[in-house]
């Protein structure tokens, strides 16, 4: 009996005991929920949670970082929310790392964009090079040099181009108005004016005084930009100038090929080049309906073409014909090959130097065109074995120096956007 009653105390006392446990492991239970549910429910369950004890954390390594898991033992919907969270947030690293390989990646593309700008560049040298030379032989054989004849040809053969450009769809079509038509025509004209020009004084002197001479384009930019624009320059910006103009004065004085038609027709080449700049921009000035830059370019060129041929028509007739040429004892395969490469480098030049302009800023472009035609009159001189004075180099370095200070301190100031 006694045992009996001993086993019976002691059964209650465990069964007690058992009660107790399993009632303290079902608040446990409880708390664990509330908690999970309070988590689940973002701000309002925060408050909730206030109220339990803090669920301990684990540290998970995972993907190069170290992040907090919060330690779920409880099943369910809201424990697989969490869970889902919470693997969510151990994916973050998996993400860094591969927002790293991102960086890489753009690395390598920033890497692969500089070198396809330094080659384009590159080329864009190269083509003028072998434009003033094949033009140059082909305006100094002919027994006339044609001027206008070789410019409407040079601008049917980049025409042409540009039609095939937009045929294969490599640049989109534009949607031209006539009211945009009626702004861009002066500055076609201005174009192929300047264009003539540019071939008369190739006609006429060497390829290296030509571009000395044109190097003054900066001292028309600051007279027209005054006269049309009202833009008055800085006295450092006009002090530019005065190596520029001395320079050109200097290597005019002692040019060998000296021509005064070589010369005067250098200087309207840049009164027309710098008269389509400066139209250019008060034409635009805030014209929301203007076209990219390349479709500019490329109806300025075919505009351009058709402005040529009555010129060309008028003042030299068709004399660039098979008879002709034939008459004169001038291979004819060999000329015409020599002027289809002229057109399609004084086309690729062009071309190139607005894909530059679009890559670069002002300054950069700047400073790579005075580059630029320190490389053609070397080349030139080189490749033709021009006879140059040391003033006559004196006066060319001094003239290209200017252009080169005129372009930092005329492009400096600019926004960066610009």
């Amino acid at each position: 009996m006694q045992g009996a009653a001993a086993t019976s105390v002691s059964g209650a006392s465990w069964s007690r005991a058992t009660r107790g446990r399993a009632a303290a492991l079902a608040s446990r239970h409880a708390g664990l929920a509330a908690a999970a549910v309070s988590y689940s429910f973002g701000t309002r369950g925060a408050v909730l949670a206030g109220a339990v004890p803090q669920l301990p954390l684990l540290r998970v390594r995972g993907g190069g970082g170290i992040r907090p898991l919060f330690l779920l033992s409880d099943k369910g919907d809201n424990g697989e929310a969490v869970v889902a969270k919470a693997a969510a947030a151990a994916s973050v690293p998996a993400d860094d790392a591969s927002g790293a390989g991102r960086g890489e990646g753009d690395e390598a593309g920033g890497i692969a964009a500089t070198v396809e700008l330094g080659a384009m560049i590159v080329a864009w040298y190269l083509l003028n090079i072998y434009f003033n030379i094949y033009n140059k032989q082909v305006l100094g054989v002919l027994p006339l040099p044609l001027p206008y004849t070789i410019t409407a040809f040079q601008l049917a053969f980049g025409s042409l181009l540009i039609f095939l450009m937009w045929a294969t769809k490599l640049h989109p079509v534009p949607k031209l108005s006539a009211a945009q038509l009626g702004k861009i025509l002066p500055l076609a004209m201005g174009h192929m004016l300047g264009t003539v020009f540019t071939n008369m004084s190739l006609g006429k002197v060497a390829v290296s005084f030509t571009h000395t001479i044109k190097a003054s384009e900066p001292f028309f930019t600051v007279l027209l930009s005054a006269l049309f624009l009202g833009k008055v320059p800085s006295l450092p910006v006009l002090g530019t100038l005065v190596p520029i103009v001395g320079g050109v004065a200097l290597a005019s004085f002692t040019e060998v090929s000296f021509n005064w038609t070589g010369l005067w027709s250098a200087m309207a080449s840049n009164l027309t080049y710098q008269s389509r700049n400066v139209l250019s921009k008060k034409i635009f000035a805030g014209d929301e309906d203007a076209m990219d830059d390349i479709n500019l370019f490329s109806v300025i060129t075919i505009l351009s073409f058709l402005l040529s041929c009555p010129l060309m028509f008028l003042v030299e007739g068709v004399k660039f014909t098979p008879g002709y040429l034939q008459s004169t004892g001038l291979n004819l395969q060999e000329l015409c090959v020599r002027a289809v490469l002229a057109g399609f480098c004084f086309h690729g030049y062009q071309k190139l130097s607005y894909l530059i302009l679009s890559r670069v800023s002002p300054v950069t472009h700047s400073v790579a065109n005075c580059v630029k035609r320190v490389v053609v009159i070397v080349s030139s001189v080189l490749f033709f074995r021009t006879p140059i004075s040391p003033v006559n180099a004196l006066g060319t370095g001094a003239a290209l120096g200017g252009v080169f200070l005129y372009s930092r301190l005329t492009r400096t100031k600019k926004p960066k956007n610009a």
